[in-house]
């Protein structure tokens, strides 16, 4: 009979010990458990939040009075100024406005460019001008503020 050394048993055990982690299942982990009901947060009093800019009005005429407000005018002459007016209430700091004058047959007839600047309410007008008349039709005046559409469009016709 052969004895076994005590070198060969650590070695078998040893052996065996890893082939029983390597074959153990890995446990799933335990789930959270569930928050705990706790009070309701203190009220913290913040900065109120800056109004939110919103366009009140899109006006289409020819002339602007002191205050820049525009009277609709439906009919504009041939050789008139035509001015889109936009109306807003919030803050707003370097927002860009834009208005496009669109014929009847789909061609533009003109687009300009502003920016806006206010604190509470204000006017920003838009002057369209033509070295030549106005050609007589239909027209339509769209505005964006910071890209996106503002107001409804404004109909409006030169004779």
């Amino acid at each position: 009979m052969k004895k076994t050394s005590l070198s060969s048993a650590l070695m078998i055990a040893v052996v065996g010990a890893v082939a029983l982690v390597g074959c153990k299942k890995k446990e799933e982990a335990a789930p959270a458990p569930p928050p705990a009901a706790s009070a309701p947060a203190p009220m913290v009093e913040s900065a109120p939040a800056a109004p939110v800019l919103s366009v009140t009005a899109v006006t289409v005429g020819n002339a602007a009075a002191a205050d820049m407000s525009v009277a609709p005018v439906a009919v504009l002459a041939a050789k008139d100024k035509i001015i889109v007016s936009v109306k807003t209430s919030g803050t707003a700091s370097n927002v860009p406005v834009a208005a496009k004058l669109t014929y009847q047959d789909g061609q533009v007839a003109g687009e300009q460019n502003a920016t806006l600047n206010a604190t509470d309410t204000g006017t920003t007008n838009i002057e369209f001008a033509n070295s030549k008349p106005w050609p007589a039709g239909k027209y339509t005046a769209d505005v964006t503020v910071d890209g996106k559409a503002a107001g409804m469009p404004q109909q409006f016709e030169v004779k």
